[in-house]
């Protein structure tokens, strides 16, 4: 049974946390000996190689949930992982840090033997970086696609939404070893809540407490998740579906598991996350109304890393505003252009967006009927593009993608689009994710553009590919630089215009118009909130007025990027280096200049940042056959 006295203690603690709270002990997570260890075992300096495998022990070890999602071998996840649910207390968070660090500390000192092992050395340094956050940062957690994200509990991401996400989405039960293993998962939840709420406690002491609009949704959410019957709940459904069709076990056994879930879920599940919205609302009173991090502890300097890290640039956050601007006048200027052959003359760009928004002609019927057609077309408009990829890219990913509508309980909180890794054995594909909450969120304009970028040649294909080079460190292979992969998905978008795929589809085409003149109102709002100190409603509205976006969707994405500091500065950023690499390989290289061969060397090298791939690229223009050779 879940300890509820525990749980209640923690929370009890969260409560007192914004009072004095003594000094860290830094005795407890600093590393006194040069050496790498992993659960019990330690790991002494070793060839590159021994250490590309502690990042990923310390990595899987630490999130076992993405060991599942992901499927790895036991081995590489430091043992068994399937039944266990992650740590975020204090001290687990601060130990993997630590180690990652001391796995950083090490690879310093080794040489190596030739290029490839250069390159993956200095990656690997820079993913231990990503993963382990800046040193002056002890609060949040990481979070393994984009590093150190600063509020452990929000209404977006965090444990509480995450890993019973991937319970539903990734842990398949096909034997009874299985099933044990999920309800060992249900049975530890009380623990991994205790972890969750002690981090919470340790960061809202310090000062770091989100904004008070952010708490107000993230209770709102909370209370989405357990609002439903234990019997509705993803968690059991699942638990209940899979269970119902496996072979081996009898009818007495399974009734017995089903309810030990049912039980689980309710002891252990409902009432901590019933704690966590008393400790949610006694917060409240405490947060600020201010919408940036500039208003947390050292706020500025925690920025100043994310730009560093997620936006991947030397770009000031004010060079990066004003980058956005003059994008937001090129793109809009285009898109008026497009709307005005099409006789849409009057208002701003984003007033005659919405205007078109509300056309009969681009909205699915808001109905089940209308929302499986939608899923229909997204299905057709990978299968078509499909078709054409060989055109400029001469690899294909082992992996399939397959789209997917996100569970009703998730909506809320779920972007518009999102994309998840297949297993590394193909057991699962990749997943592209719709968000169905507000069907007039979804135009039927806007998909073909959405479709290419979560999926192909987007997400899915890089990802895929990534994951797929196995002669790569095992944490290369699932290296998340934001910069570099949201960059990619961006430059999708493109490419499926060069492509030819919004051919005599002028509504499509303003579609995709919309979603890069998206991507450049980021730049602007991310620096607006966080360095120019806008407030929430300024940034909605100077959104809301660029875009012509429906507002639902414009209010998540403000609250969303209130949370998640310079992520929204890696899409915009990312795709312009990306074309002004492919435009520089070009322009040298002229008619012995290949876009397979370019796209082959983008992404068969993995996920990098992106002052590598510049290197990259700039040694293969010098190192190109003098003659065309076919690819």
């Amino acid at each position: 049974m879940p300890n509820k006295t525990l749980l209640t203690l923690s929370l009890l603690t969260v409560l007192t946390a914004c009072q004095e709270q003594p000094p860290a002990d830094s005795s407890q997570t600093s590393v006194a000996e040069p050496e790498v260890v992993v659960t019990d075992t330690a790991i002494p300096v070793s060839p590159l190689d021994a250490n590309f495998k502690a990042s990923a022990q310390v990595l899987f070890h630490a999130r076992p949930h993405y060991a599942t999602v992901l499927g790895v071998d036991e081995e590489l996840a430091g043992g068994a992982y399937n039944h266990r649910l992650d740590d975020y207390s204090p001290e687990s968070e601060a130990q993997m840090r630590n180690r990652m660090r001391q796995i950083n500390a090490q690879l310093t000192t080794l040489e190596t033997a030739n290029k490839v092992d250069a390159a993956n050395q200095l990656v690997m340094m820079n993913l231990n970086r990503y993963f382990s956050g800046h040193e002056d940062f002890d609060i949040g957690y990481i979070d393994l696609w984009m590093g150190l994200s600063p509020f452990v509990v929000n209404q977006i991401n965090g444990p509480l939404i995450d890993v019973p996400n991937y319970m539903v989405s990734n842990q398949k039960i096909n034997n009874l070893k299985d099933a044990e293993d999920y309800l060992a998962r249900l049975d530890g939840y009380d623990a991994f809540l205790q972890g969750v709420m002690a981090k919470l406690s340790a960061d809202t002491g310090k000062g770091w407490i989100p904004p008070k609009v952010i708490i107000e949704k993230t209770i709102a959410g909370l209370e989405a998740f357990i609002a439903p019957e234990v019997s509705e709940h993803p968690l059991y459904q699942q638990f209940e579906q899979q269970l119902n069709v496996l072979e081996g076990v009898s009818e007495e056994d399974k009734k017995r598991m089903v309810q030990e879930a049912a039980t689980h879920i309710k002891d252990g599940v409902y009432s901590g996350y019933g704690l966590f919205i008393d400790a949610m609302n006694q917060l409240l009173p405490k947060a600020t109304e201010s919408s940036g991090i500039w208003a947390q502890p050292n706020g500025e300097a925690f920025y100043a890393d994310a730009v560093k890290m997620l936006g991947d640039t030397d770009l000031t956050p004010e060079q990066i505003h004003n980058l956005g601007l003059s994008e937001v006048e090129r793109i809009s200027a285009e898109m008026d252009a497009i709307l005005v052959a099409n006789g849409h003359t009057d208002g701003t760009v984003g007033e005659r967006m919405l205007a078109i928004n509300d056309d009969p002609q681009f909205l699915y019927e808001d109905s089940e009927a209308g929302r499986a057609a939608l899923i229909a077309d997204l299905n057709r408009y990978i299968d078509e593009i499909n078709v054409r990829m060989p055109e400029q890219f001469a690899t294909k990913p082992p992996y399939e993608v397959e789209v997917r509508a996100f569970p009703k309980a998730r909506q809320a909180s779920a972007p518009g689009g999102m994309y998840s890794s297949p297993k590394l054995d193909g057991s699962q594909p990749g997943i592209y994710w719709i968000n169905l909450r507000d069907i007039k969120a979804n135009p039927k304009f806007d998909l073909k553009t959405l479709t290419y970028h979560e999926a192909n040649p987007g997400h899915h294909w890089q990802v895929a590919l990534n994951l797929a080079q196995d002669s790569l460190p095992m944490v290369r292979r699932i290296a998340p630089y934001n910069a570099y992969v949201e960059g990619w998905a961006l430059y999708s978008e493109l490419v499926a215009k060069e492509m030819g795929m919004y051919e005599n589809d002028p509504y499509s085409d303003l579609g995709r118009l919309k979603a890069e003149l998206f991507r450049a109102v980021r730049l602007v709002v991310d620096t607006g909130l966080h360095h120019k100190r806008w407030t929430r409603e300024e940034a909605i509205e100077y959104m809301a007025g660029s875009t012509g976006t429906v507002e639902s969707d414009v209010v998540a994405e403000i609250e969303r990027y209130m949370v998640w500091p310079g992520q929204a500065l890696g899409y915009k950023l990312g795709m312009i280096k990306l074309v002004e690499l492919r435009d520089r390989a070009r322009q040298a290289l002229g008619e012995r200049f290949d876009i397979k061969a370019f796209h082959d060397l983008v992404l068969l090298g993995g996920a990098v940042p992106m002052s590598v791939l510049e290197d990259k690229i700039e040694q293969w223009i010098a190192d190109y056959p003098v003659s065309p050779v076919s690819q």
